[in-house]
């Protein structure tokens, strides 16, 4: 019996030239932008969101700037170079007619972006005709094809690096279909084969071509005509295809800023099942906190990188401490010491550096709150432990089937813990893996970590209060007009973080206006204002609230406090008046001070003498 027909848990590290696993463990990319800069790029125009008639050249740089300062926070070590083609200046290592490298210098590899480079794009279209000109570079008449210059030079341009270690990719900007239509039957089929030919080798040397059409107002692009040999598309993706890369451009407009983790194994684990039988795993990190990159702090005078160091130096005499420094912990009226060494034994005294079963509970067991940290994704590996797999496998779905998880003791190099071990099966969709199969190592609170919850209604005899079936109606009809459509977290990016990354573009790029940056955890303010969702928190502010549901309203509450307030001029039965008369104003803390001149609007600046100036000024003493 096959225990794994599917290989879903074979290891593809296992198997080097495997070119799936090559292909998704690159860790960084090589990418040429191709850009058709024809007559007919400028002369096509179509409406932007703002209503303006934008031509196809400005769609593709703009597409090209966004897609480079992404670049830099995404996929740092990414390189990439621009390439003109159908251009009146020439600038190429193989001096070909009709191309022009923009950003690499003769004989020169591709590079990463840089700052200048995008400040230089930015400004491309203003200087494009007087430094590179516009002109067709295939014409009935001639011979000349600037189609197979270009991908020749791309192709040559990507030669630095091996295709196992680096995605190399070819993005072709253009809004002609047919680039060899206004040729002669025979000259056609001759420069669309050497042209095909060309995309080919490119392709056998693990180049991909990306085709990204720009279709005119009144016409679409028509892909059958030619393009669709060049990027090896069938008949049955043809339908899809113009949908996707419409979808492709608006996602290089408006790309999102975030740094891509490689998926490395964060830690090799040896799982022991029990004596004498023991599995390798690997472990993996699926939820990482996203933080700004670290900053370097530079000498003022030379602007070199600092080095840091630390001394200890000792309270009673000044001196730098040279002996090892000595760390003390209090216990019972006295300090107990411990140096460097001794610390380090105290914290691996118990820790195996291993994963030990214990047994097996019922998913039921497991709180949602018991969760110290995020999980740890498990994967066998047959590399050090030949048969891995295939116990793994075994667990793997009996625990599905029964619906268990395994409790297990974990040493590693930090704090041993408790942890459980939740299997996961895969899930596919649309032919495509949404989760893969393997384990949760979830880590367990000790008993020394968890909290009792207190009670709100302690009280004898006291009994906590319940709500009408009324109430639980209309709050069953709010939460049913409040729910959130197709939630994903995938769909919320860190909005501090993202002004982070706009404030550093606009500082490297010297840019005037601060890039806008979308907050997409603030409410909908226009769902919030149909008349449904209006009904629906009326109806529960009346149930809750009754008469008085004006309380939870935004003018009630400002306008019943400020009332009483002004009228009596007291919060926390304090008469602000009867304090100023006896000069007992001196007497209250800044917060209480700062209430009454909160109430009449005043402001809320300065020292406490100033607080007690302003509130006795106010009331006229």
């Amino acid at each position: 019996m096959d225990l794994d027909p599917d290989d879903v848990f074979r290891d593809e590290d296992e198997d080097p030239e495997n070119d799936f696993f090559q292909g998704k463990e690159a860790s960084k990319e090589f990418v040429v932008y191709l850009i058709d800069a024809s007559p007919k790029m400028f002369s096509s125009t179509c409406s932007s969101e703002e209503d303006k008639q934008e031509s196809h050249f400005h769609i593709a740089v703009r597409c090209i700037a966004q897609s480079l300062k992404a670049h830099i926070i995404n996929r740092s070590n990414d390189e990439i170079a621009i390439c003109f083609f159908n251009t009146r200046e020439k600038k190429n290592l193989q001096d070909l007619s009709g191309v022009y490298v923009l950003n690499v210098p003769e004989r020169e590899y591709i590079d990463r972006p840089t700052a200048r480079l995008i400040k230089d794009f930015d400004l491309i279209e203003e200087s494009f005709d007087k430094d590179i000109g516009s002109q067709n570079g295939i014409v009935s008449d001639s011979r000349e094809n600037s189609l197979y210059s270009a991908l020749w030079v791309a192709q040559a341009l990507l030669r630095k690096g091996s295709s196992k270690t680096a995605d190399k990719r070819i993005f072709l900007f253009t809004n002609e279909d047919d680039p060899f239509g206004s040729m002669r039957i025979s000259v056609k089929e001759d420069m669309t084969r050497t042209t095909l030919q060309r995309a080919k080798d490119a392709q056998d040397l693990g180049i991909s071509i990306e085709l990204l059409p720009l279709s005119q107002p009144d016409k679409l692009f028509n892909i059958a005509l030619f393009y669709k040999d060049l990027i090896g598309l069938n008949s049955n993706e043809l339908t899809e295809f113009m949908p996707s890369v419409g979808q492709k451009l608006e996602d290089m407009k408006d790309q999102l800023k975030k740094r891509v983790l490689a998926k490395r194994i964060a830690k090799r684990i040896t799982f022991m099942i029990c004596d004498g039988l023991s599995i390798e795993l690997n472990g993996y990190a699926l939820l990482r906190p996203a933080i700004p990159g670290s900053i370097t702090w530079l000498d003022s005078t030379t602007n070199l990188p600092v080095k840091v160091e630390r001394s200890y130096i000792c309270t009673d005499t000044g001196a730098i401490m040279q002996d090892p420094i000595q760390w003390i912990q209090p216990y019972k009226n006295q300090n107990v010491m411990f140096n460097e060494g001794e610390l380090s034994q105290l914290k691996r005294i118990i820790s195996t550096g291993h994963l030990r079963l214990l047994g097996f509970k019922p998913l039921s067991c497991l709180k949602d709150y018991h969760n110290m940290k995020p999980s740890t994704f498990l994967y066998p590996c047959d590399k050090e432990v030949i048969g891995s797999t295939r116990a793994f496998i075994a667990l793997h779905r009996s625990m599905i089937q029964l619906e268990r998880f395994a409790v297990a003791f974990y040493g590693g190099t930090t704090p041993p813990r408790m942890v459980a071990l939740v299997a996961q099966d895969e899930i596919e969709s649309d032919g495509g893996q949404v989760e893969p199969p393997g384990m949760n190592m979830i880590y367990l609170p000790y008993a020394n970590d968890i909290r009792d919850i207190e009670e709100l209604h302690s009280t004898p005899g006291v009994a906590a209060p319940r709500p009408s079936d009324d109430q639980l109606k209309k709050t069953s009809a709010l939460i049913r007009r409040l729910e959130l459509k197709d939630f994903s977290v995938c769909q919320f990016a860190n909005p501090a973080l993202q002004r982070h990354y706009a404030i550093l573009q606009a500082i490297a790029l010297d840019e005037h206006e601060l890039h806008e940056t979308k907050d997409e955890t603030l409410p909908d303010e226009e769902g919030m204002k149909r008349s449904g969702v209006v009904k629906a928190i009326e109806e529960f502010k009346q149930s809750v609230y009754g008469d008085d549901s004006d309380e939870g309203s935004d003018s009630g509450p400002k306008e019943k406090s400020k009332k009483r307030k002004a009228g009596d001029a007291s919060d926390g039965n304090y008469d602000f008046i009867e304090l100023a008369k006896s000069g007992k104003l001196k007497d209250l803390t800044v917060v209480e001070l700062k209430t009454y001149l909160t109430a009449n609007n005043l402001p809320l600046s300065g020292k406490k003498e100033v607080l007690i100036n302003r509130i006795l000024t106010h009331i006229g003493k």
